[in-house]
């Protein structure tokens, strides 16, 4: 009788454990029995303070207690941007996509399509650091298009919002460094003697950009390359085409724009 008693003591001591540990657990989570507004609050607070990795997860639970609510969505867009301010490009855009997805008539969907272009935005301004002595083959360039894309989808769908007018002057700006990016690979192969790559690359330029101003030395890589190769036609024509569209270009006379050095010297 004495062991079955000793016995009968373990699933009491079992339950008494398992409580005790629903109790801590309860107990550490301190939002437990916060509203949702004073959720909010506290994640401002910490957004307020750069407190980011403490902010992330107070959206998280506002968004599961506000669920299907104006709230939720705000927590959202909120929690992308503060995984945004924390470098976490990639949480912030899946977030962001999740939000595009689930709330397609939210009237916060311009905001949304705005902080995605800014994201992608700022993650791939380190792609246009030109003069570096790194090597200058290809890189990726999906970023910077997709934050053109996010900005041009912003501009056509909400035309009148009050982030329009800053998304299109990002999206100039995208361009114009695009085809920056493509003259000056186009001239880093000219100066390595690889001609028929400068080519292709300035005439990628050419067919995909209009009205920057990379443009003007584009075609002076292209014809400088084709005089190279001894491809004296395509020369002439393209030096006939910069002469028309740029009459008073510094290029024609084989000299960067106000350095007074070859043009195709990178440093």
């Amino acid at each position: 009788m004495l062991p079955r008693a000793k016995l009968s003591v373990v699933p009491v001591l079992l339950a008494a454990s398992v409580l005790a540990g629903c109790a801590t657990s309860k107990d550490d989570d301190k939002t437990a029995t916060w509203s949702p507004n004073r959720i909010y609050a506290e994640a401002k607070d910490e957004m307020s303070s750069g407190a980011y990795d403490k902010a992330i997860p107070l959206y998280e639970k506002l968004e599961g207690r506000a669920a299907g609510t104006p709230l939720a969505q705000q927590a959202q867009l909120e929690r992308a941007y503060a995984y945004y301010k924390q470098n976490d490009q990639a949480q912030a855009l899946a977030t962001l996509d999740r939000f595009i997805k689930l709330h397609p008539s939210s009237p916060a969907l311009d905001y949304a399509l705005y902080l995605k272009g800014i994201v992608n935005f700022n993650d791939n301004l380190g792609m246009f650091s030109f003069m570096t002595r790194q090597d200058l083959s290809e890189r990726d360039q999906k970023a910077a298009k997709e934050s053109f894309e996010a900005f041009r989808e912003l501009a056509s769908r909400f035309p009148d919002s009050k982030y329009t007018p800053d998304a299109k002057a990002r999206m100039t700006y995208i361009v114009n460094s695009l085809a920056k990016y493509e003259v000056h690979v186009a001239r880093y192969y000219y100066s390595r003697g690889a001609y028929v790559a400068a080519i292709n690359r300035a005439q990628n330029a050419l067919a995909d950009y209009r009205d920057v101003p990379a443009l003007e030395e584009a075609l002076f890589i292209l014809m400088r390359s084709y005089d190279a190769l001894g491809m004296t036609q395509l020369r002439d024509d393209t030096q006939r085409v910069l002469a028309k569209n740029y009459p008073k270009s510094p290029y024609l006379a084989g000299t960067e724009p106000g350095s007074g050095k070859p043009w195709w010297q990178l440093w």
